[in-house]
């Protein structure tokens, strides 16, 4: 890799100012003084550091920004040598607005980003919408050159539609998860906090983006350094990879019980074909009579009538974040006829289908 230029590619760090910003705004401001290395942050002889670009577009969620950044800064500390560094990209200039008001000034812009090991594109939930062909350029530069490409929250949208995915599992955050399978059914889509594929990682968002970067630390430098990380933040260790399909749905529901989560997860993957609750417990080896008893001390509910909450829950998403039109959204989850599925959406949701279009 070629050399980087030192005050604009070490650690990361920053001010915050409400200077000149609207109220309850506020500014982060890259600092060429911040910027310099710490005397104990040196790679080892021979090792250069890892170095990460996030590319971050108007409203992306700052939790799963801070996820990814934030590892990386303690992995540095912990390991008392500079094992990785990063930069901020715009995909133009100028400063970017988190999701939450916060506005970033990028280290770079597309158009003049550096060579990097690996980037992780982090948007909000129009990911679905966002063009950027000179990013994409840049992207696809890096990944000619060997870089790793990577997704936080709704980020996979942006990279599947570039055909970045093809060949390659991924996630991506749970509400977008039905549209996303429309928009793309070709793809694997796996309902993980994460997904490490070859050279593609991606996250749900939130704090599944700090469990990928544990991951990715502990595959670079080892899993001693990886739980340090992870103690540094008061986060639980490493999970294993049962865990990781476990707790998306887990963190979801707020279930516990475990034939009660099981059911739910045939469920969420047979929301077209509309399972019969008999059929259903037959799957799981039960009685019906049991996943009803189950079903009614968990959630105060039926096994259909969740399964039908289910069903609206996913008709809402897919109005929301997908181009379906209401007709296809309704037989995507399980309603034959749009009258019938127009009454239940109102009485699910207390307002028409059209309501949830976003555009």
């Amino acid at each position: 890799m070629s050399p980087l230029r030192a005050d604009r590619l070490a650690s990361y760090s920053c001010v915050l100012s409400a200077t000149n910003a609207a109220p309850g705004k506020y500014t982060i401001v890259s600092t060429t003084a911040a910027n310099r290395r710490r005397d104990d942050a040196k790679p080892a002889a021979g090792e250069a550091p890892l170095t990460f670009a996030v590319l971050i577009f108007p409203g992306f969620p700052m939790m799963a920004f801070s996820s990814v950044i934030e590892p990386l800064r303690a992995a540095n500390v912990l390991a008392r040598r500079e094992c990785y560094r990063w930069v901020i990209v715009g995909a133009g200039e100028g400063t970017v607005e988190a999701s939450n008001g916060v506005v970033i000034q990028p280290g770079f812009s597309a158009a003049d980003a550096p060579k990097v090991d690996r980037i992780v594109v982090c948007s909000g939930g129009d990911a679905d919408h966002v063009v950027a062909d000179e990013a994409m350029s840049w992207i696809r530069k890096s990944l000619r050159g060997g870089a790793h490409i990577g997704a936080v929250a709704d980020a996979a949208f942006f990279l599947a539609r570039a055909g970045l995915l093809d060949g390659h599992a991924c996630t991506l955050h749970w509400t977008s998860q039905a549209a996303f399978t429309e928009a793309f059914p070709e793809i694997e889509l796996r309902r993980d906090l994460f997904v490490i594929d070859r050279k593609r990682f991606t996250s749900a968002g939130g704090v599944g983006s700090l469990d990928m970067m544990l991951e990715i630390i502990a595959r670079d430098y080892g899993a001693e350094l990886a739980a340090g990380v992870a103690e540094w933040f008061v986060h639980s260790q490493l999970r294993s990879s049962v865990d990781r399909k476990l707790m998306p749905l887990r963190l979801r529901t707020g279930v516990q019980n475990e034939l009660v989560l099981s059911a739910i997860a045939i469920m969420e993957d047979a929301v077209e074909e509309r399972l019969g609750m008999a059929e259903l417990a037959t799957r799981l080896g039960v009685s019906p009579d049991k996943l009803e008893r189950n079903f009614r001390a968990e959630l105060d509910i039926s096994p259909n009538g969740y399964y039908r909450r289910l069903r609206l829950k996913r008709a809402a998403d897919l109005l929301a974040h997908s181009t379906l039109m209401v007709r296809d959204v309704a037989l995507a989850c399980g309603f034959a006829s749009m009258s019938s599925f127009a009454r239940a959406f109102r009485e699910e949701h207390g307002h028409a289908p059209k309501a949830m279009r976003r555009h």
